[in-house]
């Protein structure tokens, strides 16, 4: 207990600790409050910096540095409360265009604080800039925009974590949208450049995360299965809780590099191997992931965008057919409120 007291800055007997912190941490608490402070006596809202370019410029550093697949959902639901047009399909776009430049685990080799001793995201954004992958005019909340405020960016001699466009880890980036008869509204994948492009096996059904973690803990997984856990999604879940203990199980089992996982849920950023997440329409209103049976043949093949099922589309109609919708989590309450509401994944999420 008493190293976690430390490394936070707080000895056991609650004084601070010397040099437990970044010293620059006092500096940018202060410097934070004090912009808080310009941007209300400014009159600066939110709406006067968010706007489709600069959501764009979001799309494309997080393909650059193999970001999180959570970016899609919530950019997508930023845009739809901010009344700017983004579609799922804009992610697969912007990210095909731009570059993997930022070496970051779980895909690459470097953490957070390599990244920070490299040059920062400042650096990122100078790169990318110089590489126009990204728009220099947008405004930034301190009033600069994105290119007055990345150039003073300072490059770490010799550094290895953010590398030139020329020197890409691979020429397009860390997100994937794939489409098909089993995501016909879409899904995510997140790449990094050296994974499986193409894996087809067995389906494993799973009704929540809970029971495929057990599957995996006692070694009813074998090498080339496509795990399927469904009822995870906006309505099913409800909430689209993050499918992590079940990933790093696989991962502490073996199985990452050589088995598959399709969700209607989400994934944590430090997922790793081949996952589809949030994966639309959902199993609780009657997507196809929904009617996939054990040991159904699934086809994820990201360099032609696809994900399917293989059966043909008669015996998906039949399939339908058999469908009985699942009786809801809860019938009462706020979750309630909030299944009934809520949208597909690929719009956001959003509830209005």
């Amino acid at each position: 207990m008493a190293t976690v007291l430390e490394f936070i800055g707080i000895s056991p007997m609650g004084s601070s600790t010397v040099g437990a912190t970044d010293k620059r941490k006092k500096d940018v608490a202060y410097e934070s409050g004090k912009l808080i402070m310009d941007v209300l006596a400014n009159g600066i809202l939110p709406r006067d910096i968010i706007t489709k370019e600069s959501i764009k410029n979001g799309i494309a550093c997080a393909a650059a540095t193999g970001g999180s697949t959570n970016v899609v959902l919530h950019l997508l639901a930023i845009a739809h409360e901010a009344g700017i047009r983004l579609d799922i399909d804009d992610f697969d776009k912007i990210s095909s265009a731009t570059p993997l430049i930022g070496d970051l685990r779980p895909g690459g080799k470097y953490v957070a604080l390599d990244w920070d001793n490299a040059g920062g995201t400042k650096l990122l954004a100078q790169k990318l800039l110089a590489g126009n992958k990204i728009n220099g005019d947008t405004p930034t909340v301190t009033g600069k925009t994105l290119a007055e405020e990345s150039a003073d960016a300072q490059e770490t001699k010799g550094q290895k974590v953010i590398l030139d466009i020329q020197n890409a880890i691979k020429p397009t980036g860390g997100l994937v949208i794939l489409k098909g008869n089993l995501a016909p509204e879409g899904c995510v994948i997140k790449v990094a450049g050296h994974e499986r492009l193409i894996h087809k096996g067995p389906a494993r059904i799973f009704e929540k995360e809970e029971d495929a973690m057990q599957a995996v803990l006692e070694n009813q997984i074998d090498k080339g299965d496509v795990l399927v856990i469904r009822n995870e999604g906006p309505k099913g879940g409800p909430g689209m809780r993050e499918m992590l203990s079940v990933t790093a199980a696989l991962v502490g089992a073996g199985l990452d590099d050589s088995v598959a996982l399709l969700t209607d849920g989400r994934f944590s950023g430090a997922t790793r191997g081949l996952m589809a997440g949030h994966v639309a329409p959902e199993a609780a209103v009657g997507g196809p992931i929904a009617l996939v049976e054990e040991k159904d043949e699934i086809i994820l093949d990201i360099p032609n965008r696809k994900l399917d099922i293989g059966i043909d589309n008669q015996e998906i109609i039949s399939r339908r057919k058999k469908w009985e919708q699942n009786k809801p989590n809860y019938e009462r309450g706020v979750f309630a409120k909030y299944a009934k509401n809520v949208s597909s994944a690929a719009k956001g999420a959003v509830t209005s």
